[in-house]
């Protein structure tokens, strides 16, 4: 499972996108929904189980990034986690 795939779960992204493009379209996506369908951001955030008290400092806390950079930051960071567990998880094929 990839990170692109797991993503586009909730977004309607290109599946071979850079690292950088995948994280610009996150921000853009993010942003989009921040303005205009703040309750499916809230939904998004909720399903990929992004941890909303550590959401809220890093929203109170980080500077020089706009807030729909920091939502797209941790939403990637959780779901690069998760796939982590799953490898960690996952039967091993010989």
């Amino acid at each position: 499972m990839s990170l692109i795939n797991i993503i586009s779960k909730d977004f309607d992204i290109e599946n071979n996108l850079s690292e950088s493009q995948l994280r610009a379209a996150m921000v853009d996506a993010f942003a989009y929904l921040i303005d205009n369908d703040f309750p499916k951001l809230i939904q998004i955030l909720y399903k990929a189980d992004v941890d909303q008290y550590k959401l809220k400092e890093l929203l109170e806390t980080v500077e020089g990034s706009s807030s729909a950079e920091v939502i797209a930051d941790a939403y990637i960071a959780r779901q690069m986690a998760k796939i982590e567990t799953w490898k960690k998880y996952s039967p091993k094929k010989d």
